[in-house]
């Protein structure tokens, strides 16, 4: 369950969102940022005030100069039918057209001072003034009280109404991120996995039963009862870099992604991440080694003065990174990739990995596999991400989301809904397939991703239920933007909206997701008998952005320019080209067994039947754009041509 006031924060913001919410007053000389107060900190839920001497930190993200303009370019330099097509901002240009001002800055920070507070960083682009102090003096500053909130099972500090800012500066701040702890609420979802319980990366340690298979349909299973009359094959032990290399055509084009760089942001940082990945390498990718030149890391420290997040999972972060690393360098192996790990898993410790590379133009691509479960988002944080994002299009980098793992979220949430941040406008969200790679590696199909689970017991299979998929659907938070007109169809486009309005479809397009023909990733886990590198089978979008991000690496070294933000030349594409394959519904399952402990059959083996493209959603595999696949997968050589 997501908190309750999603109809409040859509109405704001479904036209766009595109810049701040105007300020409402507040006591005299003040304004309130709106929607700066989170609806569950009410009388019923309170359970104490905060202690005035508590420490917090804060960011206070400013407005952008002239939003409209840079959205405007934003759309010029993308498009290919425009004059000034590709025809990107370095980080210093979009600071001095559009960035907060230095004396907006020093107004902030003065302002901060004189309340008391110590001023952090502020960051290249000037989209934030750090600061730490107590919550005594938050109060008096944004003129609330602090309190102790009881929420889902959390106790949660947030203020008892907006916070308000002097007048002079209402204009300059776009929002205020920590001095509430909403962001608790937020955790991104991350890998789908291979078959632990919990369907995520492990940290303990896990390995793909046998049979499996080398590739799509070398074994078949002739041994259990055939399942709605057919003998069906044995889900593959993971497709290796080279199979995908192939399936997806990027092999044989003479170019491998070197001179772009990939930025890969998730939270924390595997403390073995280079020795697995080269080791990887190594075992499956012999001619392609990860060198140390090629990867960088750059982690944000922990912030001593915060309060340490519920259920972070640092484990399942690394499983995480791992499988991001290991994809990004299979598919493109000549490609330089700089790792750049959040404080905490929450969105706002996040927003700031992302800010670092865009800021700094750190990298060409940036791949992002995390994001929370529909659109229920603090609207803040919605503000804060669209301003980031924009940032990325103008300097030409291109910005990939995962589209989530749970369908359309109707199980979760009991409505449908896609999933931010991939419903945001200038990001590419990345859809998941299940796909068929046969002997000689290529396709033999590739379908939409959605997959239902029925499993053998007593020699009888149960009722097939769903389990997890490429996620997709509308956005209630965000308008039709102009690159899918005219190509994503009304009846998607006017789904969860009123009248005519039509809203932002998810995903973009896709690549390979579903766990059960998924990728073998190697990575230092924890056995009964002691802590080493082993490898297993793993899939989720979690995969599907990094593979995709690696394929834009090829074609930037491939056609010799970096294609920035790349929806308004993919929709285009569509109607133009074959460089997109359509990916349509195939009738298709694997038998897939499983260990009962996750690591060895003396705990026994579990047998179930795995559809590739279960039917029963809100959204589905179609003919042409849909809300499971997008406008399709990369065509290979073609895609390479012409994207």
């Amino acid at each position: 369950m997501r908190r309750s006031s999603t109809l409040l924060l859509s109405l704001a913001v479904v036209g766009g969102l595109t810049g701040a919410l105007p300020a409402t007053a507040s006591a005299q000389g003040r304004q309130d940022i709106p929607q700066s107060h989170p609806l569950w900190a009410n009388a019923q839920a309170k359970v104490a005030d905060t202690a005035p001497a508590a420490k917090l930190s804060f960011r206070v993200y400013l407005n952008q100069r002239d939003n409209a303009g840079a959205e405007a370019l934003a759309q010029a330099v993308s498009d290919p039918d425009s004059k000034t097509y590709r025809q990107y901002l370095s980080p210093d240009q979009v600071r001095d057209r559009f960035a907060a001002s230095d004396a907006t800055v020093d107004a902030v920070k003065s302002w901060l001072t004189g309340n008391g507070f110590s001023i952090g960083e502020v960051p290249s682009n000037r989209a934030y003034v750090e600061a730490t102090g107590t919550a005594g003096q938050t109060q008096q500053a944004f003129d609330v009280k602090l309190s102790k909130y009881k929420v889902k099972g959390q106790t949660l500090r947030a203020a008892d109404k907006n916070l308000s800012v002097p007048a002079n500066l209402a204009n300059d701040v776009l929002g205020v991120v920590g001095v509430d702890q909403a962001t608790n609420l937020f955790k991104p979802d991350h890998a789908t996995g291979s078959g632990t319980p919990s369907d995520v990366a492990p940290g303990p340690g896990f390995r793909n039963a046998r049979p499996c298979s080398a590739y799509y349909g070398e074994k078949i299973d002739t041994t259990d009862p055939a399942y709605n009359g057919k003998n069906l094959p044995y889900a593959p032990c993971g497709y290796t870099p080279a199979q995908l290399r192939s399936a997806y055509g990027v092999d044989k084009v003479g170019a491998d992604g070197k001179g772009t760089t990939i930025a890969i942001v998730d939270a924390f940082a595997s403390p073995t991440i280079y020795a697995d990945a080269s080791t990887y390498a190594k075992k499956n990718d012999p001619q392609h080694p990860l060198k140390q030149s090629q990867f960088k890391q750059h982690v944000f420290p922990a912030n001593p003065v915060l309060e340490p997040p519920d259920q972070c999972d640092a484990a399942g972060w690394y499983g995480e990174e791992t499988l991001d690393v290991e994809a990004a360098h299979g598919l493109a192996p000549g490609a330089d990739i700089l790792y750049v790990g959040g404080e905490s898993c929450e969105d706002n410790a996040l927003d700031v990995a992302l800010n670092y590379v865009i800021a700094g133009h750190k990298a060409d691509i940036v791949s992002n596999s995390y994001g929370d479960t529909g659109e229920d988002i603090p609207a803040d944080e919605v503000k804060v991400f669209n301003q980031i994002s924009l940032q990325a299009v103008l300097e030409g980098i291109g910005v990939y989301f995962s589209s989530g793992d749970n369908g359309d979220e109707v199980a979760r949430l009991g409505t449908p809904s896609p999933d931010f941040s991939a419903s945001a406008p200038w990001i590419t969200a990345v859809g998941g397939t299940s796909i068929a790679i046969g002997k000689d590696g290529k396709r033999i199909f590739e379908t939409g991703w959605e997959t239902s689970k029925s499993s053998l017991t007593n020699g009888v299979y149960g009722p097939a239920a769903y389990t997890s998929g490429s996620g997709g659907g509308t956005s209630r938070l965000f308008a039709q933007p102009f690159y899918q007109k005219g190509v994503v169809p009304d009846a998607l486009a006017k789904k969860n909206q009123t009248g005519n309005n039509k809203g932002r479809v998810v995903p973009d397009i896709s690549a390979i997701g579903d766990p059960n023909t998924g990728f073998l990733v190697g990575q230092t886990q924890t056995f009964p008998d002691g802590a080493y590198y082993d490898q297993y089978r793993i899939g989720g979008t979690s995969l599907a952005s990094p593979v995709f991000a690696g394929i834009m690496a090829v074609a930037d070294s491939f056609d010799h320019f970096h294609h920035g933000f790349i929806n308004p030349v993919i929709y285009k594409l569509t109607s133009r080209t074959p460089a997109i394959s359509d990916v349509k519904h195939v009738d298709a399952a694997v038998e897939r067994v499983d260990y009962a402990n996750s690591v060895d059959a003396s705990g026994g083996l579990l047998t179930s039947v795995r559809t590739l493209d279960y039917q029963g959603l809100t959204i589905h595999t179609t003919p042409g754009y849909d809300d499971v696949t997008g406008l399709g997968t990369p065509n290979g050589l073609l895609f390479l041509l012409l994207v």
